[in-house]
């Protein structure tokens, strides 16, 4: 399954956030170190504010984003599907496009919905936390005391 680059911001975004659970985040802050477009991931976290991901802060002394819950408890699979709620398995799938004649005949659909959902399903397994992607000063740092204490991650 191929994802959008609207989901790459996003999961990118949030692995960086789940690193520093509680700091607050700038949009500049984010598009710089991923070299991302600013205007895409205002629509991403804008996004992810209204899903309740993410929430706004306002104050005069902290004006950006962070997670508005733990990483341990959000999923890839929770993220991908809020994200791509909007993308079909197929364009002949997308309900308000329905062009396909065969539709209620069609046992390709089926078989791709069944993998999307065993794709999901995986996702599913893996929390932002699992995947939290320290910052680049300290990549070095976590790796080493990861190595020492035996640990591994399945996200790079």
């Amino acid at each position: 399954m191929r994802l959008t680059m609207y989901t790459d911001y996003g999961l990118q975004t949030l692995t960086r956030l789940a690193a520093e659970p509680e700091r607050v985040f700038s949009i500049d802050e984010i598009a710089k170190e991923f070299a991302a477009s600013r205007n895409h991931l205002v629509k991403v976290i804008r996004d992810l504010a209204q899903c309740g991901v993410l929430e706004a802060q306002h104050g005069s002394t902290a004006r950006g984003f962070r997670l508005a819950r733990d990483p341990k408890m959000i999923t890839l699979g929770e993220i991908v599907r809020l994200l791509e709620s909007r993308k079909a398995t197929l364009e002949c799938l997308r309900a308000e496009e329905a062009t396909c004649p065969p539709s209620e005949r069609c046992r390709l659909s089926k078989k791709l919905n069944a993998a999307r959902e065993a794709f999901l399903r995986e996702l599913d397994t893996t929390t932002l936390f699992d995947c939290a992607l320290v910052p680049r000063n300290r990549t070095q740092d976590k790796h080493t005391a990861e190595t020492r204490h035996g640990a591994t991650s399945d996200c790079v």
